[in-house]
């Protein structure tokens, strides 16, 4: 029997906790007190079904192995055949799941496992638009905390499935300075003074500028690993990469579409982060066809 962790993108581990956890609070949101009683109302209970999880589009797919612990959830005699794995490229009509098993469960299953897969198909692919965007160039493509809550672990998975990388995962592993740290802190000096005080060895600190005169005084103090230029046209990125001569990692933020990443792209700098990806990824179309 095939279990969620073996349909994992194989470059981009998801925690086998993170998937339980997801699946569990999307039923029991799902299910309420009673359960599915259209289902059981309609469905004697030995009936078997077959279904098909199709692709109604072509993109990049992501989020089966939570569409399988759905189902295996619901129970133990649904068997699953997989066409493909996480991250693999789809056309419309593909199929990517076979499932045979008690009918009732099968249906019950059915809505939660399509969220699951419309949800985080639809970040893999825009992400895959925005790296196919950027090829050719050293610039990786980062998501941000502009995440749904509580799924932010499966939506940065996602963006790693669509060829992406991801920026930090919370306010715990990196220290990124932004305006309004800067401002309440006392300025730039300042407040990279107290982070690398603080800041353990292994923990990065990126500080965002607006200005071209800010990274002038972030690149006297040494204090830096990475800066986040924001909002920053094209001209003055490029300035920015002139500027650095390579002494620390250039991130552009804000701004970041699928029109204008190549742009970025080309001017040079390490990274561009982009909310987009995770807000603005529009669900992936596929379906669960029936099949007695």
């Amino acid at each position: 029997m095939i279990t969620p962790t073996s349909l994992l993108h194989p470059d981009a581990f998801l925690s086998p906790l993170a998937i339980d956890d997801a699946v569990h609070r999307a039923l029991d949101e799902d299910l309420g007190r009673a359960g599915d009683i259209t289902s059981f109302a309609t469905i004697p209970e030995a009936t078997k079904a077959q279904a098909v999880l199709v692709a109604r589009q072509s993109g990049v797919i992501a989020g089966l192995p939570l569409a399988l612990a759905t189902l295996q959830k619901l129970s133990t005699d649904i068997e699953v055949r997989a066409h493909i794995r996480d991250a693999a490229r789809v056309g419309r009509g593909q199929q990517v799941l076979t499932i045979s098993g008690p009918a009732r469960a099968v249906l019950t299953a059915e809505r939660t496992a399509l969220n699951f897969v419309g949800r985080l198909s639809g970040v893999a692919t825009l992400t895959a638009d925005y790296v196919a965007r950027a090829e050719g160039t050293k610039m990786r493509i980062c998501c941000t905390r502009k995440t749904t809550p509580g799924l932010r672990a499966l939506e940065k998975y996602a963006v790693r499935c669509g060829g992406g990388f991801n920026h930090r995962y919370g306010l715990d592993d990196a220290i990124l300075i932004k305006d309004n740290h800067i401002a309440v802190a006392g300025g730039i000096r300042p407040v990279l003074e107290r982070a690398r005080a603080r800041a353990g060895h292994l923990v990065k600190i990126e500080i965002e500028v607006d200005t071209l005169a800010q990274l002038r005084d972030v690149l006297a103090t040494d204090l830096a690993d990475a800066v986040l230029l924001d909002n920053m046209d094209i001209a003055t990125l490029r300035e920015a990469v002139r500027m650095t001569e390579g002494r620390l990692e250039l991130e552009a933020s804000g701004g970041v579409t699928l029109d204008s990443i190549a742009a970025i792209a080309a001017t040079g700098v390490d990274y561009a982060s982009s909310g987009a990806l995770t807000h603005s990824a529009p669900n992936f179309d596929c379906a669960l066809d029936i099949e007695m």
